[in-house]
């Protein structure tokens, strides 16, 4: 019975990736700003950063096929006037999932401009607007992929019989745009609060394997806040959400992290979190008998998730596992997805002025 589970599970998480072509994401939404939000570029409190990303997920389930996800970006702020600048930025991030190695592979650039719109150093409010532009590649392995009709009526499978299916393209690139905006507040150099906005696929590419059907990727419409709140001069509060709409698709992360400060000088400070979040998707559930074979959405636990981040001097790296609490449990043993993330800061002089949230 398991193992007709797992056989299920695999196949229902292929089927959702390529037909519905959700998105890659992380759990550590706040330490991928670019992924986020192409309004977050150029937003910190350096002159420039590099972070890392990795997901690995349903390792227990799909062993050496696990679904793998990696990001690297760079981007950097160009000062404008006493308390205006630019962002500018580059990502480049790729996806493998499943048996047939179904693969995606993304290069986008991005640019922000954030606008002081009221206030001085201490208290002030800034509006950003961003957008970015990609390049994107999906491939995957026919000859991997197992079809109804190459069963044998056995309960067996041979690869020797015919698939019926027929494809057009096994590798392709389409472009791909977003936009996004972002507002944040300053209180002092420790207390802040944002939340942006953004919308991804605005041109809706096709990404059909076949010349039969036109299969756009679902429009991804983003909402995101949080913010940094001092407890005491050792303690702080570190709360966030993001909210994903994707077609049918529907996620909301949302917790909080507590952040110690273990030692602090002139330029620097070294400090460590760990944070409680939960992860709520929406589930399909069938017509329960009454033979119409329609469906349902309801909202319903996906996962918890505990986070930790250790910021040294300019490095900080991030380290979150997710623990399954969705009927896929069965299968997966509540095992999900461990992820790790790595930004580093290059500050320099910044001598205009400007605090920023920190990502």
């Amino acid at each position: 019975m398991k193992k007709n589970l797992i056989l299920w599970l695999s196949l229902c998480l292929m089927v959702l990736t390529e037909v519905n072509s959700q998105d890659i994401h992380f759990s550590q939404f706040y330490m991928s700003p670019l992924n986020l939000n192409p309004a977050l570029t150029g937003v910190m409190n350096c002159n420039s950063r590099f972070v890392a990303n990795y997901r690995n997920q349903w390792a227990s389930v799909l062993k050496s096929n696990a679904f793998n996800t990696y990001s690297v970006s760079y981007d950097q702020k160009i000062p404008v006037g006493q308390y205006d600048y630019f962002g500018v930025g580059g990502t480049l991030w790729g996806d493998v999932a499943g048996e047939a190695d179904f693969k995606t592979l993304q290069a986008r650039l991005s640019g922000s401009y954030s606008r002081r719109m009221a206030g001085n150093r201490d208290q002030a409010h800034h509006l950003v607007v961003g957008a970015d532009v990609g390049i994107s590649q999906r491939s995957i392995d026919f000859l991997k992929l197992r079809f109804g009709t190459q069963h044998d009526g056995q309960g067996g499978y041979d690869p020797n019989l015919p698939s019926l299916e027929s494809f057009a393209r096994e590798n392709f690139i389409f472009a791909d745009i977003s936009a996004g905006l972002l507002w944040f507040t300053v209180l002092n150099e420790t207390n802040n609060v944002y939340a942006g906005i953004a919308a991804h696929h605005l041109n809706s590419p096709d990404v059909s394997f076949t010349q039969d059907s036109l299969v756009p990727i679902y429009s991804k419409y983003t909402f995101h806040a949080g913010g940094e709140f001092e407890l005491t001069n050792q303690l702080g509060l570190v709360p966030g959400v993001v909210v994903f709409k994707q077609g049918p698709s529907f996620l909301l992360n949302l917790g909080t992290s507590l952040r110690f400060l273990l030692a602090q000088d002139q330029f620097t400070s070294n400090t460590f979190q760990i944070g409680l979040w939960a992860r709520l998707v929406n589930n399909y559930v069938l017509g329960a008998g009454d033979g119409s074979g329609s469906s349902s959405s309801q909202l319903g636990a996906d996962a918890i998730i505990l986070s930790t981040r250790f910021e040294y001097e300019n490095f900080g790296i991030g380290f979150s596992y997710d623990w399954n609490v969705s009927d896929l449990k069965v299968a997966s043993n509540g095992n999900g997805a461990f992820e790790f993330s790595l930004v580093y800061t290059l500050c320099g002089s910044e001598n205009r002025g400007v605090y920023c949230p920190n990502f």
